[in-house]
């Protein structure tokens, strides 16, 4: 059924009659109605009046005509009561006989005009009996179109339902796998972008620890290493160089030592360091093994420092006394005397407060996910008791599981 329009006669814009509107239009229907038969009524009265006053008119014109000829025949049967006797009773009849004809011919007139109002009002209850049709036809067609509207309404709402329920269990998916995503993350990261990053950490860490010193990253083409410090002296003078190479991975491999001792001699470096997280077996800490220092990336600030404070001394004794020695047999000298011991004291402090700040973060973080997941079974319940108070309504014909099985499985 089309919708029902409005035109405004002012503005020419067109719109769907609301519940007021169409109250308004019943009550004008029913005052014009009203109006129109009022109309009608006075009409009537007034043509009933105006008939009335002809007829009352015509009675007194024929009364005073008969009044008239009454007198005129008086008169004549004065003058002439012999002779005329006959003849003024003869037209006394005939005017007696047209008089006669003349009422019968006004009652005629009047059953015709009784006739005709009778018909008329039979036409007005027709008319007024279709208008009351067509007012029922409207109000039908009004109610129609009502109950198609809320019909649409409830449709949009029901809509408007179901798309809330799939964005909420959008949401819960996003945050379910946001959940998921950060665990596995945190249990088992890619190893590679884990040493990637601990690559980039490592050089920023240096770059920002000794900002006289050059960082340069290997070329990618040679194996084992990864960067190498130029460390230079407050005049500027290159004074030796570390090469190290970064690895986090679960098991440590004894080759990694030869492969950076061959591009330690390659690159002319004096120091090589690996920065890994899983020692060698014989080792739990830093330490040095076949000339290669190792140590994990906690320590590698202390590690950098002590070796570079070991290669400025070296350098300085080597100025000072060219011909007294060699060079590692001062670098040994450096690395078994008390000073080297005090700072690998320092060195030790250092990294236990590391280790104990790495703990606590590592506490936060697991308090936040158990926030998370508190948070996520509070959305899972209380759409729980949504989906229960819809079954409640429209039964299990409506799909509301936000999870799975299989779902379920990993949330527990």
């Amino acid at each position: 059924m089309s919708s029902f329009i409005i035109t405004c006669p002012n503005c020419k814009t067109q719109f769907e009659p609301g519940d007021s509107i169409r109250e308004e239009i019943e009550k004008e229907l029913r005052n014009k109605m009203l109006d129109w038969q009022k109309k009608k009524d006075d009409e009537f009265k007034s043509k009933e009046a105006s008939y009335q006053q002809q007829l009352q008119s015509k009675e007194e014109e024929i009364g005073k005509r008969l009044n008239d000829e009454k007198l005129k025949l008086q008169e004549s049967l004065r003058k002439s009561i012999s002779t005329d006797y006959e003849n003024q009773l003869k037209l006394l009849q005939q005017s007696a006989i047209e008089n006669e004809e003349k009422l019968k011919e006004a009652r005629k007139k009047e059953l015709e005009f009784l006739q005709k109002e009778q018909a008329l009002k039979i036409k007005e209850e027709e008319l007024q009996l279709t208008v009351q049709r067509q007012l029922m036809d409207e109000r039908e067609k009004l109610k129609e179109q009502f109950l198609k509207e809320e019909n649409e309404k409830i449709s949009l709402k029901e809509q408007e339902y179901q798309l809330r329920m799939r964005e909420l269990e959008k949401q819960i998916e996003d945050q379910k796998r946001l959940v998921d995503e950060m665990k596995r993350k945190a249990e088992q990261g890619s190893m590679q972008l884990q040493g990637e990053a601990q690559e980039l950490l490592l050089e920023e860490l240096l770059q920002s620890t000794f900002p006289f010193d050059k960082i340069e990253e290997v070329g990618k083409g040679v194996r084992g290493a990864d960067c190498i410090q130029i460390v230079r002296n407050q005049f500027g003078n290159e004074t030796g160089k570390i090469i190290y190479e970064s690895k986090r991975t679960k098991d440590f491999a004894n080759d990694w030592i030869e492969k950076l001792k061959t591009d330690m001699r390659s690159l002319g470096a004096d120091v090589a360091v690996i920065v890994t997280q899983a020692f060698p077996r014989d080792m739990e800490r830093f330490g040095e093994k076949e000339g290669v220092y190792i140590c994990n990336f906690a320590e590698v600030k202390s590690v950098a420092l002590l070796l570079r404070n070991a290669l400025l001394k070296v350098y300085d004794a080597k100025k000072s006394q060219d011909n007294k020695g060699d060079k590692m047999v001062m670098l040994y000298d450096y690395l078994t005397n008390s000073e080297f011991s005090e700072q690998w004291k320092a060195i030790r402090e250092g990294f236990m407060n590391m280790k104990l700040s790495i703990q606590r973060e590592r506490d936060a973080m697991e308090k936040l996910w158990k926030a998370r997941e508190k948070q996520l079974e509070k959305v899972l319940l209380n759409a729980a008791h949504i989906k229960g108070s819809i079954e409640g309504i429209a039964g299990s014909d409506v799909n509301l599981n936000l999870i799975d099985d299989a779902d379920s499985l990993l949330l527990e």
